[in-house]
């Protein structure tokens, strides 16, 4: 008799990631969907990690990471953000920045805690809450602004708030949290025992002149809080599955007692590779220029279009506004749009609270130019 096993995430579906790239693929559209570029990775790197793979690295790495990798991390974070980290007991390596996510949420996470989501979320976190036993509470951004409302974050708030999810530059909004965003948090948290988990895997793709501000800047948010980082977002390496984890001491040791029994260790020769890259601080001060130019090609192509949008404030991600086209369900429009145009993006709805349908695609800009202005083309016929 083959036993009945109950899920623990019994109404989870398949990505529309997955969804949508399966779609691209059979309809052999321009896939301007799932977040990854299209386009060569520093011929550089490729060399350093060439390198590393002739040498004695091809055994386990130490369960944290190299300390090299770790040292060079605290050193950015300090230079960028003025914050402290202790390279050996508060950076952590892991394979991706999810793998940090899930790790951060199922090692502080237990049953009937509840963890503040701001929807539209990227998709890893209800699942990853529900799977720990907690309880997430929705809230809902609205759009166009993407903006907190901190009166209803502050009647959220209760004694079984385990966790606030925030997630900045924020995916698939594009918009990011202000320093004024971030002393609210602040202040709303000071009396309270709970912890914040800071997606912020586009830190550096930051535009118009505008700051990144990291969590780790705000010391009352410090001392509560995982930051989740990626490296595969940061140098266009999202195959090598790189990320890390930044906490204070006494939640990186709970952090690491799950780590060690999900991945244990994490890429040995990408350490090595990335420790060596992370030498030239210039590898990560020309991304955002350089994410911005490729915006604007965008935007500036979709010019004649009937699509309405605000240029996006971070990531790599904008979204366009269809409603001069369309009144149709955006999972349907976007589905069309790649069957019968050859244009693959994301519909929003599935990240909002209900479903809740705001007319907007996201539509992933990290791509050579020959193809978004491929894709813009097709779009302004529309």
């Amino acid at each position: 008799m083959i036993p009945k096993l109950p899920s623990k995430l019994p109404d989870l579906e398949t990505s529309i990631f997955t969804k949508m790239s399966q779609m691209a693929l059979a309809h052999q559209a321009i896939n301007l969907s799932q977040g990854f570029p299209d386009f060569d990775v520093d011929p550089e790197l490729i060399r350093l990690m060439q390198k590393a793979l002739q040498g004695p690295y091809n055994q386990y790495a130490p369960m944290g990471g190299i300390y090299p990798l770790r040292e060079a991390i605290a050193q950015k974070t300090a230079l960028l953000y003025d914050a402290e980290y202790h390279p050996e007991k508060e950076v952590t390596l892991t394979a991706g920045a999810t793998q940090a996510i899930y790790t951060a949420i199922s090692s502080t996470v237990f049953p009937g805690d509840e963890v503040i989501i701001f929807k539209p979320a990227y998709d890893c976190y209800e699942p990853t809450v529900k799977a720990a036993g907690g309880i997430p509470v929705l809230l809902q951004l609205e759009a166009p602004e993407y903006r907190i409302d901190w009166g209803a974050f502050r009647d959220a708030l209760n004694s079984k708030t385990r966790m606030v999810i925030i997630n900045t530059p924020h995916n698939p909004s594009g918009t990011i949290l202000s320093k004024a965003d971030l002393n609210s948090l602040e202040k709303l948290l000071q009396d309270t025992n709970t912890l914040v988990l800071s997606d912020e895997v586009y830190e550096h793709l930051v535009f118009d002149g505008r700051t990144h501000e990291s969590i780790c800047k705000f010391p009352g948010l410090k001392e509560r809080s995982f930051i989740c980082a990626s490296f595969g977002k940061t140098f266009h390496i999202t195959g090598w599955k790189m990320g890390y984890c930044l906490a204070p001491d006494h939640l990186m040791k709970e952090f690491r007692k799950i780590h060690e029994f999900v991945v244990f260790s994490v890429n040995h020769p990408a350490q090595r590779a990335l420790k060596d890259y992370l030498e030239d601080p210039s590898r990560y001060e020309g991304l955002g220029p350089f994410f911005q130019r490729k915006r604007d090609l965008f935007l500036q192509a979709l010019g004649g279009s009937r699509f309405e949008f605000t240029p996006s404030e971070g990531t790599y991600f904008q979204l366009l506004d269809y409603s001069g086209i369309s009144q149709e369900n955006d999972v349907r429009f976007a589905e069309a749009l790649t069957r019968d145009y050859g244009v693959a993006s994301i519909p929003t709805s599935v990240f909002n609270l209900g479903q809740r349908d705001f007319k907007q695609l996201r539509f992933c800009f990290a791509k050579t130019d020959d193809t978004l202005l491929r894709a813009s083309e097709i779009l302004c016929r529309l």
